[in-house]
């Protein structure tokens, strides 16, 4: 109708509202799966023989708690400097990332973390255990001797380290060039040792009974010294002048001298020393020849320090072995008998047997043994199997019934000769000789084997000492249990390094340093494999916001009054840092 009006009525509307919490709805009680927070062992972890807990590592150098990251790998190796540098990394062999791209580059990060501890004078803050009353020696203060002594200290025990020559460091200090180990980078680290509170007594050679003289006043003596002797090619010639040993002319550059070595120079093996003394010659203008009885691919050498020693000059002659070296007024001539390859053992290293043949003879004005080493003595070497001998993984225990126990540690007893090896003979000998005084000789292989990492031969100090650590789960983290969609594809940082011209003019160190923004875009490349990162996945996606965030260690826990069970949380988490297991009633 025209004109008229439409009537407004007004409809109230009515909005539920509950004056009760649904909190009384403890939807927990469906539950029959459980989620929970289960860190896990990284497999670069297990593999490491100091045992590093590198995934956590990592972690905090991404953060970027340099200082934090750097006193983690002081818990378990008092060498960061050193390992970062001279480390074969067998960490990086087994990386996760490696079957997503590539490999992290963890000796890049340990090595950087260690050079920012330096630049800034940092002090670390580590568990200390209180003072005992024994006391023990040490014979060699080379890396097994000075990692005993480090973790006997942090133990609570004193210790004097006793070393024969002018300087502790053993074959860091005399048998590694300065262009893969600078003498401050080594010197820092001792140096942080001994302010530690560890007694280093230098040009002190012991006689062979001072195990027996100790009595009174050591109560146990750790010898770890080393190989420091090359072994004995057994070929007539060997004695010939011009014939040397490949230790010693690398102990002899690292005290500053400068040997002649013009005109071609023959080095046999095919170990690092082996091509340590090749580069040397390189340096000191000369030409190398190396001469190997296996493949190349046998070599023990670093692969990566080969390619280099190539790329410098060094030439590589495989599959030879010496004969008999001849002195004449020309120089020497080595007569080298061709080998063939019967075959590879366990480790795909070939098994190699006299081909026949025609023999190949060089001409050289000198040789350098470099073969392997064996203990300068021979009472520094261990006993065999006896009752009152415990052979372990990296140590050998020996409780004497008179005397001090005595404890053979380093190269003397590891199957593996690295640096690595050498710090986790110290920690295994501290362990050892800790667990033998509190707990008695019968309860140390046990003792050790509760504290090593997952399912490796290496030990973790700090889960000895009762660190968090310990809660970790050993089970080692695969491949296929990382949820890969939280992580993008990206290049592994590029080791900056001098050009080959550089490098042959100079023993100054070739590997140079990287910035702190390359070191943090390397370390998130880390799945930090097993470990909580506070990246918040379970947080964001529970549903019934059963996941509670705190301020402890973890920061993280599962409110089960409230949690279903669905597993969203677990799946989701990108480094399998959680379990779901049945719920027990």
């Amino acid at each position: 109708m025209a004109g008229s009006k439409v009537q407004k009525i007004d409809i109230p509307l009515f909005m539920p509202r509950s004056y009760m919490s649904t909190e009384v709805n403890k939807t927990g009680s469906w539950r029959f799966l459980r989620p929970r927070y289960d860190e896990k062992t990284a497999p670069c972890s297990a593999a490491c023989p100091a045992g590093e807990d590198i995934a956590r590592i990592e972690m905090l150098t991404t953060q970027g708690l340099f200082k934090e990251a750097w006193e983690t790998i002081l818990k378990e190796n008092p060498f960061p400097a050193v390992c970062g540098r001279v480390c074969f990394h067998p960490c990086e062999g087994v990386c996760n990332r490696g079957e997503f791209d590539t490999a992290v580059a963890i000796h890049v990060m340990e090595r950087f973390l260690a050079e920012t501890a330096l630049r800034y004078d940092l002090k670390p803050l580590l568990e200390q255990s209180p003072g005992k009353k024994e006391k023990v020696a040490i014979v060699g203060a080379g890396p097994s001797g000075l990692s005993a002594a480090c973790f006997l200290n942090r133990l609570g025990y004193a210790c004097d380290v006793f070393e024969a020559a002018s300087e502790p460091g053993g074959i860091l200090r005399w048998g590694i060039p300065e262009y893969r180990l600078p003498l401050p980078a080594l010197r820092s680290e001792i140096a942080r040792i001994e302010s530690a509170g560890v007694r280093i007594i230098t040009n002190k050679r012991l006689p062979a009974d001072f195990a027996v003289g100790a009595k009174g006043n050591y109560d146990a003596v750790f010898i770890g010294c080393g190989h420091g002797r090359t072994t004995m090619l057994r070929i007539p010639g060997e004695d010939s002048s011009g014939v040397e040993d490949g230790l010693e002319f690398l102990n002899r550059i690292r005290r500053g001298a400068k040997p002649p070595v013009d005109g071609l120079s023959a080095v046999i093996g095919g170990g690092n020393t082996a091509v340590d003394v090749a580069r040397s010659i390189l340096r000191l203008g000369g030409k190398a020849v190396i001469l190997y009885r296996r493949r190349r691919q046998d070599m023990p050498a670093f692969q990566e320090e080969v390619e280099m020693a190539l790329e410098e000059g060094v030439e590589l002659k495989e599959l030879l072995a010496p004969a008999r070296i001849v002195k004449d007024r020309k120089g020497l001539l080595i007569t080298m008998r061709p080998m063939k390859v019967a075959g590879e053992d366990e480790s795909g290293r070939g098994r190699v047997e006299p081909a026949g043949g025609k023999t190949q003879e060089f001409r050289v004005r000198r040789v350098f043994k470099a073969t392997g080493a064996e203990a300068v003595e021979e009472w520094l070497n261990p006993p065999g199997r006896q009752r009152n001998v415990l052979l372990l993984e990296n140590c050998v225990l020996v409780n004497r019934a008179k005397g001090p126990a005595v404890v053979f540690g380093g190269d003397l007893t590891n199957e593996t000769k690295s640096v690595a090896h050498a710090v986790a003979s110290g920690k295994a000998a501290a362990i050892a000789l800790d667990t033998f005084f509190r707990e008695g000789f019968k309860a140390v292989r046990s003792r050790l084997k509760s504290c090593a990492v997952g399912n490796g031969k290496a030990l973790s100090m700090e889960i000895y000492m009762g660190g968090e650590r310990r809660l970790r789960n050993p089970h080692v983290v695969r491949f296929g249990e990382i949820n890969t969609d939280y992580f993008h594809f990206a290049p592994r940082i590029t080791q900056p390094r001098l050009m080959k011209e550089e490098r042959l003019n100079t023993f100054k160190e070739i590997d140079l340093k990287i910035s702190a923004n390359l070191a943090i875009r390397e370390a998130e490349r880390c799945f930090n494999c097993g470990v909580c990162n506070r990246c918040d996945n379970c947080y964001l996606f529970c549903p019934d916001l059963s996941v509670i965030r705190e301020q402890d260690l973890v920061g993280r826990h599962v409110n089960y009054d409230y949690c279903k069970g669905c597993g969203l949380c677990v799946v989701e988490c990108p480094r399998n840092a959680m379990t779901l297991e049945e719920e027990k009633r």
